[in-house]
């Protein structure tokens, strides 16, 4: 709304450069060439207009998984590529999780192996008794197996649902989940 790209111009754009294997940042510059992506967010801040997370922006099954999680006595980490604010945003919902945290706060993104490092040291657990569930292959499924984590590739969103059946990502994941429902069980077998 801010860049007045309709929405769903972008998601057609985002669907298109993730696809391609590019980054989703990549839309915003086919939408408008030239344009500075960190100045229009600041902008965007600055106007009063920045960032914003709600309930209904979350997955429905988001909230029960993580409870049903912490009822195992399992430690939850909510962790991705997000920025500072997010992180604050996710806090402001109080999820049943141990640990909300951002790679904006971390100052180390995925797919970097310091990310997946700083996932097991707040997880307190060694790697093979961390699930690490994500939907993108490059920047979740293939660093997170490389770092020695349990995977489980979730197919939703257009990375999970694009790459939900690519041999490598079949191969390199332990488990292929529809839903964070689906986790309980894994923990419990």
């Amino acid at each position: 709304d801010w860049l007045e790209v309709p929405r769903h111009t972008l998601s057609a754009l985002v669907g298109a450069v993730v696809s391609r294997g590019q980054d989703n940042a990549d839309a915003l510059r086919l939408a408008r060439p030239g344009i500075d992506v960190a100045a229009e967010y600041r902008a965007r801040e600055a106007a009063g207009r920045g960032e914003t997370l709600e309930e209904c922006d979350l997955y429905s099954d988001v909230r029960p998984a993580l409870g049903a999680l912490r009822e195992l006595g399992v430690r939850v980490i909510v962790a991705g590529n997000q920025t500072t604010r997010a992180g604050e945003l996710l806090r402001s919902l109080a999820l049943p999780a141990d640990l909300v945290v951002t790679s904006g706060e971390w100052g180390v993104a995925k797919p970097e192996p310091g990310f997946f490092h700083r996932v097991l040291e707040v997880a307190q657990a060694q790697p093979d008794e961390t699930v690490y569930v994500g939907d993108h292959p490059a920047n979740d499924v293939f660093p997170a197996k490389a770092a020695g984590l349990c995977v489980a590739h979730i197919r939703r969103g257009p990375w999970g649902h694009l790459w939900a059946g690519s041999r490598e990502v079949v191969a390199a994941a332990d488990w292929r989940i529809n839903s964070l429902m689906e986790l309980a069980d894994i923990v419990r077998s």
